[in-house]
């Protein structure tokens, strides 16, 4: 179920609530499980409304993947572990640098100035100028 018809945080959080109890009766480690996960889940909301869906999706994630495993497919051997790594890393930047400056961003300048104003709670901020901390 998208939360696409929900428009508030608060909004999303019921709607969420709602959906793990429904499958309380029928499925309860899956309903235990989505109560542990609730923070996670739902984590988009704290986000501008108009980048719920690409913080949500993995559809990026999923290409890359493909994307890697693809290069990997075409030299089938690697000599070692640091050709790997290195072979990885060269889309991971190729990526990086479409996303970050290409004509199709992901995100555009003015919704991340948007995003980085909410993360940092500054009113005029450079995107390019912030460093973002990496998390997993």
């Amino acid at each position: 179920m998208a939360f696409t018809t929900s428009n508030t945080h608060q909004a999303v959080i019921a709607q969420y609530k709602q959906v793990a109890e429904s499958l309380r009766a029928s499925f309860p480690d899956i309903a235990d499980m989505l109560e542990s996960a609730e923070v996670d889940l739902t984590a988009f909301v704290s986000m501008p409304r108009q980048h719920w869906q690409k913080i949500w999706s993995n559809n990026p994630i999923e290409r890359l993947n493909r994307e890697i495993k693809r290069r990997a497919d075409v030299v089938q051997i690697f000599p070692n572990r640091e050709s790997v790594t290195r072979l990885i890393g060269a889309v991971l930047q190729e990526q990086h640098e479409e996303w970050q400056y290409g004509e199709r961003r992901y995100l555009s300048e003015i919704s991340m100035r948007k995003l980085v104003t909410v993360l940092h709670g500054q009113t005029e901020v450079d995107p390019v100028g912030v460093v973002m901390p990496l998390t997993a």
